[in-house]
């Protein structure tokens, strides 16, 4: 058996609590070619180009070999221009600017109660899994309130979700297996969703879902289709990445000395510190679903029109061409550009929320945990190494101080 290539080494599972050296060697070859065909790109100025190429495709069905049918078609974020922009500008109508411009920021103080209670709940203890207790509940609440799906769900779409994320991407294990259980779990959610959102429209209310749903302008309406995934989307994306970088942002909170005393002195040092968090520990590593449509010559390696590309967000991110000491945490670098959020016309949806989320739930645990450690470290992570986090983060403290607005 030949030894596994240095892509194949980061998608094991043994080397997920620190995958970084092994993107530092991957970057001495910015473009390398697949077993199978397809290409990763891992530097971060190649990376940018091709998120900004529109010879780049992000409809996998443009594949010179297609994969087998998926069972639903994809969300707007697996489409191109002039789907992608209509679905997109249907989305955002109900979430954010222009025509929303405040819903974000108009739930920050509803956001500091859902922590508030959160962290109230760990008060009588001196030990919390900061996944199980915090980052998970937290947008998980936010995203079921925003969306308009019941909290008493949970449950049932939480397994759909992690079946969904933790099969998303290359991985380990049998493919054909690990495509069989994502398959089942979209079906399984798509169903719930298409019943929930009928509902929605029946009775609509001041929710998301129930504006997809309803509205119909001179983008026309969302399919009953175009609503599933687009819905599925934003309550998968909208707490499964979430919950990694709030996660990821703590265990990088406990292992910087002084950083935490530093919060609590400095409140507002919280928004660089999650800026370079999405550098230093981001939690989408891997754009896995892009396409050429043209031969496209890029640190010169031409890749074949048809082919797939994986975009290596994480290891551009510690290009250190792009970054000085990029293996250092710093929240005080004057300049903090990552990859965090992709690029392009595809740049994160709900990244507005994503910053907003984290700031609050970090700041609110550097405050009031009295002197947090970690109980493990590494701690244990999740399967998936394209959205990468720890599975637990227990942490000990000695008590926790009253919440102070």
């Amino acid at each position: 058996m030949e030894p596994a290539s240095i892509y194949e080494q980061i998608h094991q599972f043994t080397n997920r609590a620190n995958p970084y050296p092994l993107y530092a060697e991957l970057r001495e070859t910015p473009v390398v070619r697949l077993e199978d065909g397809g290409y990763v790109v891992s530097t971060y100025e190649e990376i940018v180009a091709l998120l900004h190429d529109p010879r780049v495709s992000s409809d996998r069905r443009k594949l010179a070999h297609p994969p087998p049918g998926e069972p639903l078609p994809p969300s707007f974020i697996g489409t191109d221009p002039p789907e992608h922009d209509r679905l997109r500008r249907l989305a955002m109508r109900h979430f954010g600017p222009p025509h929303s411009p405040r819903v974000v920021e108009s739930m920050r103080g509803e956001l500091h109660e859902i922590v508030k209670d959160l962290i109230d709940g760990v008060a009588g203890r001196t030990q919390a899994d900061i996944v199980d207790d915090i980052a998970y509940p937290f947008p998980v609440t936010v995203i079921c309130r925003l969306l308009g799906v019941p909290r008493e769900d949970e449950p049932r779409f939480h397994a759909w979700a992690e079946e969904i994320v933790e099969n998303i991407g290359p991985g380990e294990g049998d493919q054909d297996e690990r495509a069989r259980r994502r398959t089942a779990a979209v079906l399984a959610l798509a169903t719930y969703l298409g019943e929930l959102a009928q509902a929605h429209r029946r009775n609509p209310g001041d929710d998301v879902l129930s504006g997809l749903a309803t509205y119909e302008g001179p983008d026309g309406s969302l399919s009953d289709t175009e609503l599933i995934t687009t819905a599925a989307l934003l309550l998968v994306a909208g707490h499964e990445t979430t919950v990694n970088l709030i996660t990821n942002g703590m265990l990088t909170l406990l292992r910087t000395p002084g950083l935490i005393e530093r919060i609590r002195d400095e409140p507002d040092l919280i928004i660089h510190t999650v800026e370079e968090l999405l550098r230093f520990e981001p939690p989408v590593h891997f754009l896995p679903q892009r396409v050429a449509l043209d031969d496209i010559t890029i640190a010169g390696v031409t890749i074949p029109k048809g082919s797939s590309i994986v975009l290596a967000l994480a290891s551009g991110s510690r290009d250190p061409a792009h970054v000085h000491d990029p293996e250092r945490f710093d929240p005080d670098r004057p300049y903090i550009q990552h990859l965090g959020f992709g690029g392009g016309i595809h740049h994160c949806f709900g990244a507005p929320l994503a910053r907003l989320e984290a700031q609050i739930a970090l700041r609110e645990l550097a405050k009031r945990l009295v002197n947090p450690r970690l109980v493990t470290d590494p701690p244990p992570y999740r399967p998936s190494s394209t959205l990468r986090g720890p599975r637990h983060l227990l942490v000990e403290y000695d008590r926790v101080l009253p919440y102070r607005p």
